[in-house]
């Protein structure tokens, strides 16, 4: 089981009542579950919110990989927090900016 997952049903047998572990993380109005596709968008007006602006809804993802590449986190780490397969899609998400770079040019 990945760990996101575990931390979700973990969280879920935490709350009070079998009813309510049985209901969903984020539901509706009508107090149904969120379409992968609706729950992108309520993302991506949180993201807006926040000032993050990415226009994809995974603009908290990317900032919280970024965040953990430049405080030195392994990478293994931060691909098995963010429950990708391969490194290769945690390294399309890591952000640079002028200062990073900076900071690389720095080292020398």
């Amino acid at each position: 089981m990945n760990a996101p997952r575990h931390w979700i049903e973990q969280f879920r047998s935490s709350m009070v009542g079998p009813t309510l572990s049985a209901q969903p993380v984020f539901s509706t109005q009508k107090r149904s579950a969120f379409s992968a596709n609706m729950l992108c968008q309520r993302m991506r007006s949180w993201d807006d919110l926040a000032g993050l602006n990415s226009g994809s809804g995974r603009g908290g993802r990317r900032w919280f990989i970024t965040r953990l590449a430049h405080a030195g986190i392994p990478p293994k780490a931060i691909m098995m927090l963010a429950d990708h397969r391969h490194l290769s899609t945690t390294q399309r998400y890591i952000g640079a900016n002028d200062e990073t770079m900076r900071a690389a040019v720095e080292v020398f």
